[in-house]
């Protein structure tokens, strides 16, 4: 089996080429963000990415953040969330609990108090439904920040909400009157 350095380096790279750059190797996402994986297996040992399926099969079954899913046949891939490339992942509106959670950055937050959440270069606005997910997001980029999302007040203004195969809540944005602190350690 392949050393943990060697999943992590792999799993970048498949959230690369899965999200956001999948000419990076010559693949195609269909329109739901489906690939070959006996494609992307070939594509990416030419371009120097070594795995074969049963590691990639590994990486998917072991990844804490359930970053990629497999269709039923088992014989594509796609990430679960999180594209910049544009695709149809086919959630349904689904009303969500009465708070989620945004975990951010403190350098962040000014700009979210003054615009709220933005998708940016995403489909979508990532929400968590537990405090020490977003904690976690938030502490990738810095000193962590916590939001509280008023997520069933959106939901009962008609903002739709989505939730992933790996239970990322998304939604499109989230404006400033549904943020509220939940610490102020600022």
């Amino acid at each position: 089996m392949i050393s943990e350095k060697q999943q992590t380096h792999i799993s970048k790279f498949l959230s690369l080429v899965l999200r956001h750059k999948p000419e990076t190797i010559g693949i195609q996402l269909d329109q739901n963000g489906w690939t070959d994986i006996k494609e992307l297996i070939e594509k990416s040992n030419k371009y120097g990415i070594q795995f074969d399926r049963e590691t990639l099969n590994h990486i998917v079954a072991t990844n804490s953040k359930k970053r990629f899913a497999f269709n039923d046949k088992l014989n594509k891939i796609r990430a679960s969330q999180g594209h910049s490339v544009e695709i149809e992942l086919g959630y349904k509106n689904q009303k969500p609990p009465e708070i989620l959670y945004h975990g951010t950055s403190e350098k962040s937050v000014d700009s979210i108090q003054e615009k709220g959440l933005e998708k940016r270069n995403r489909q979508h606005v990532h929400l968590s439904s537990d405090t020490e997910t977003a904690i976690k997001v938030g502490q990738r980029h810095g000193k962590p920040f916590l939001f509280e999302i008023l997520a069933e007040k959106m939901y009962n203004d008609n903002f739709e909400f989505y939730i992933s195969e790996n239970g990322v809540w998304l939604t499109d944005n989230v404006p400033t009157k549904y943020l509220k602190i939940k610490n102020n350690s600022r």
